[in-house]
């Protein structure tokens, strides 16, 4: 079972790992990646969060050291010779994104520094997909790190499938390093395929996980609800009506805020209202890192 209780009442130590990158939209590029965006949440939630990755010697790589440190979110950023990554969003009329990526990018080749390895040896979370694990520097390095944290301390597993930057041993590895698993409507069906599971029933991933030894499951979708399973319980949840301006950064957001939530003790459903509103009230907003008003975290 996954114990939350010893984390409350202290300085919760948090890192996101994996891809910086920036989102291409028509308006201009916007600091992004799903770790850069979970550790951004994180550290809005209250806790000490950080980001791992890895930027070229370029423009963009400037560019975000500067904006990570305008939103005081302390990043390792590991210098190599490729450029830094990037996607271009086109956004439907609906807010919906969808990505083109940059490929062989600075995110792809992550190297294993003793500066990481002593980063990850401090934390009680950290939170990792499988886009910065298409390139096989990345992954290797993504493994160790989360193989060099502590005992006792807590992976989430945002999958994060895109395109055709996954395959079953990237989540199979990536599984037994585990505790808290999140996926949505979208990426359920390609897994329980990929895991020779009939259908596509989450109650019945649950299980599956659960065999595995991971504890909590986080299932999203979209405008209709969410789902949290937490050792015997289960939260659902309507999906909140919100003006949508675009939907990049929500799923992050809601991960990071519930995750938060259940470390500085709060109860299943209260965790999970937060995480809720805090990602209606990202989908209103340009971006995955707007400053999130504090009644919505009280």
């Amino acid at each position: 079972m996954l114990d939350f209780s010893g984390f409350a009442g202290r300085k919760v130590r948090s890192a996101g790992l994996g891809e910086v990158l920036f989102d291409v939209f028509a308006s201009g590029p916007r600091l992004g990646g799903a770790p850069a965006n979970f550790a951004f949440h994180c550290a809005q939630n209250g806790l000490e969060a950080a980001v791992i990755s890895s930027v070229g010697n370029d423009e963009l790589g400037e560019k975000a050291r500067e904006q990570l440190a305008m939103h005081f979110l302390p990043a390792l950023l590991l210098r190599n010779d490729r450029q830094t990554g990037f996607v271009k969003v086109d956004v439907d009329a609906a807010g919906v994104p969808s990505y083109t990526f940059a490929e062989d990018t600075a995110y792809d080749n992550i190297p294993l520094a003793e500066s990481a390895l002593a980063m990850v040896r401090s934390l009680d979370l950290i939170c990792f997909g499988s886009l910065a694990q298409r390139g096989e520097v990345s992954r290797k390095t993504i493994m160790a790190l989360l193989d060099a944290m502590p005992e006792g301390s807590l992976r989430v597993f945002d999958v994060n499938l895109r395109r055709n930057y996954y395959s079953r041993a990237v989540i199979e590895e990536s599984l037994r390093r585990t505790d808290i698993f999140k996926c949505n409507e979208d990426e359920l069906p390609v897994l329980c395929r990929m895991e020779g599971l009939r259908g596509s029933d989450p109650d019945s991933f649950n299980d599956f996980l659960r065999e595995r030894g991971i504890f909590c499951f986080v299932y999203t979708e979209g405008a209709r609800q969410s789902t949290v399973w937490l050792n015997n319980e289960k939260s659902v949840l309507p999906t909140p009506r919100a003006d949508v301006v675009d939907t990049v950064g929500a799923g992050d957001s809601f991960t990071a805020t519930l995750v938060s939530q259940l470390m500085l003790g709060r109860s299943l459903p209260e965790a999970h209202r937060r995480a809720v509103s805090v990602s209606a009230f990202v989908c209103t907003q340009k971006g995955a890192m707007p400053e999130i008003p504090w009644e919505l975290l009280k």
